[in-house]
């Protein structure tokens, strides 16, 4: 099992170009599903492979996990039992004719344009760390762009002088996105004032680098989003993506059209995209109930 993963991944990465963070989570889920199936005393490569299957989402199921969570784990087998099937390891697949757990869509939580603008005010850009989380907050807000795409970012990604970055999203997909003024005046002096005091004459190609000059984590990240969230008293939950989100809908609120921000956002499927007219459906219908002399009337007979 545990050789038949590694080759799997091997696969997902090589010919399928999947992002590092996507094979993460197929390593971590089977091997969850490969510990469950040891302590069990169950054979995942066996014909008996489906009971495993079934026992293991029943188990998920009972623990209280979330329906997303068990669509990821089925997800995860589906992909590696069909590659056990081409690789001619299993004669059936034990994950044919399984349903995933209805998920009810959840809006993504989004800042109104008040809430960034106090947040993107709290880095004190005196200080080279301070002024580091000052460009990298403006260029979130500013792209769209994913946590995972702005750590990852390199030197030569950058081009300020004309306005844009080089983005490789899901997949090792290049996009090339507009920078604007502000956010590309703050990497600006992000890299003239505090980088070299952050890297500390560290040789390193990496944009935006911790205190010690290494290449800032996921982890790192979010702790920063989350001390100037609170800094700035913004009440609502905060996760790493909800600049993405809300760049999303102001872009759309303020007349962008839908492709354009697919485009900007990397996504493959404009479905994905299609969640934050909700969004703005939403708030739409907020200014209509607080603008129209009429809105909340209770109709005949007031």
């Amino acid at each position: 099992m545990e050789r038949l993963v590694d080759r799997f991944l091997n696969y997902l990465l090589l010919e399928r170009g999947l992002a590092e963070n996507t094979l993460v989570s197929y390593k971590l889920d089977l091997a969850d599903f490969s510990a469950f199936c040891q302590k069990e005393g169950l054979a995942p490569l066996s014909p008996e492979a489906r009971q495993a299957v079934l026992l293991y989402l029943l188990k998920l199921k009972r623990e209280g996990k979330a329906p997303a969570t068990i669509s990821r784990r089925l997800a995860a087998l589906r992909s590696f039992y069909r590659f056990a099937l081409s690789e001619g390891v299993m004669s059936l697949d034990p994950t044919s004719n399984l349903e995933s757990p209805r998920i009810v869509d959840r809006l993504p939580q989004v800042l109104s344009i008040a809430e960034v603008e106090s947040l993107l005010n709290q880095p004190r850009v005196t200080d080279p760390a301070g002024l580091r989380d000052k460009a990298m907050l403006e260029l979130l807000y500013a792209t769209g762009i994913r946590v995972s795409e702005l750590i990852s970012l390199e030197l030569d990604q950058v081009n300020l002088q004309h306005g844009f970055i080089r983005c490789l999203g899901k997949g090792s997909k290049e996009r090339i996105i507009p920078l604007g003024s502000v956010a590309a005046h703050y990497v600006s002096e992000y890299l003239i004032r505090a980088r070299a005091k952050l890297t500390r004459g560290k040789l390193t190609s990496v944009l935006f680098v911790n205190r010690r000059g290494r290449r800032l984590t996921r982890q790192g990240f979010w702790k920063i989003i989350k001390r100037y969230a609170v800094a700035a008293r913004i009440k609502k939950e905060i996760h790493p993506h909800t600049l993405r989100h809300s760049f999303a809908t102001h872009m759309l609120e303020n007349g962008a059209d839908l492709r354009s921000v697919q485009e900007l956002l990397g996504h493959a499927d404009i479905s994905t995209t299609q969640i934050y007219t909700h969004l703005t459906g939403a708030r739409l219908k907020e200014i209509y109930d607080q603008a129209h002399p009429r809105a909340l009337k209770t109709g005949i007979g007031e």
